[in-house]
């Protein structure tokens, strides 16, 4: 199994946790913004939630075109949706 390749803040695995959750944030993002590859990303995930939980992640994420890049459609280069992290 990939290792975790450094000891992470709470508040850093946080938000790998709800990035991991989130639809249209691809796990190359995640690579990119915290040096985790998918499979270290499963693993934390594994790790930080209860049998059931993990696996309905699993279930939604497998194959999941916006979770992959490569999957996407090109015309789509950004992480999330504009309006998401707006203050209403």
């Amino acid at each position: 199994m990939p290792k975790i390749a450094m000891p992470l803040r709470e508040a850093d695995r946080s938000r790998i946790i709800e990035m991991a959750w989130e639809d249209r944030t691809p796990f190359e993002a995640i690579a990119t913004t915290y040096g985790l590859s998918e499979a270290a990303v499963i693993r934390l995930m594994r790790l930080s939630l209860q049998p059931g939980s993990f696996r309905l992640w699993r279930q939604r994420v497998s194959g999941r075109k916006t979770k992959h890049r490569r999957l996407r459609n090109p015309d789509v280069d950004r992480a999330y949706c504009p309006s998401q992290y707006k203050h209403r």
